[in-house]
């Protein structure tokens, strides 16, 4: 098949408003020139667009126009290898999607245990910081829920009672295997982290046993988070203020 045929063709069969790159079409090395001339000419015809270099998208048409893909799908490229997801997205974009900010970032942080990302998509900026650990479809959304309590004091304009509910709403709602991993993920975050953790999960349950999370913290510590008793009761439990 041709390589412009085959262009066509994969693009027919993609979602709208869903982004792709050179590796959706399975091509060799040697057909890039005729794919770069292909794509070139799907764009004059407004068929796809440009996110960034090597990045495209398929517009979704609407009576108002062509709508750009969503955030995360425009981030896809970043977020996932082979499919497999390797990176997860954190600080204020992360904490607008909670509703814990109503500021929107113009630069995008992304977790990730050992990417570098430093690029542009239209006027946002995206960087990368380092993840705590490695990232999976397991377990992202438990590293966003520890990066919550990681910047807990620098959420930008956050309501720390909101803050405080989200976290007990989000803990009561996984399983007792997500829990598990949640608290094994958490160990290997700053101790305030774990201290904060260990008092929303007292909160929610009495009697859980969190030894291994009180065995990893200094009893010594304070972790200072401008949190009254009234707010979360369970905070003298774990030296937190």
């Amino acid at each position: 098949m041709k390589v412009t045929k085959k262009i066509d063709n994969t693009i027919a069969q993609l979602p709208d408003g869903s982004t792709f790159g050179y590796q959706e079409f399975n091509i060799q090395e040697s057909e890039y020139p005729a794919a770069t001339k292909a794509i070139e000419r799907l764009i004059k015809k407004g068929i796809i667009n440009r996110a960034s270099t090597g990045l495209f998208y398929k517009p979704k048409q609407t009576v108002f126009g062509n709508l750009k893909p969503k955030e995360e799908e425009l981030l896809k490229p970043y977020l996932f290898e082979q499919k497999k997801r390797v990176a997860y997205i954190t600080g204020t974009a992360l904490f607008n999607k909670f509703g814990l900010t109503t500021q929107v970032p113009k630069n995008i942080k992304i977790a990730s245990r050992d990417r570098r990302i430093a690029t542009k998509i239209g006027n946002i900026k995206v960087t990368s910081v380092k993840s705590y650990s490695d990232v999976a479809d397991n377990n992202y959304y438990l590293l966003e829920l520890l990066d919550v309590l990681k910047d807990f004091k620098t959420i930008p304009d956050a309501d720390a009672d909101q803050t405080i509910n989200f976290m007990l709403q989000k803990l009561e709602s996984l399983t007792a295997k997500e829990l598990e991993y949640t608290i094994k993920l958490a160990l290997r975050y700053p101790p305030r982290v774990r201290a904060f953790l260990g008092a929303l999960l007292t909160k929610i349950n009495p009697d859980r046993n969190l030894a291994v999370l009180k065995k990893s913290i200094n009893p010594l510590s304070t972790f200072e988070f401008g949190i009254a008793q009234s707010q979360l009761a369970t905070i003298n439990n774990w030296n937190i203020k």
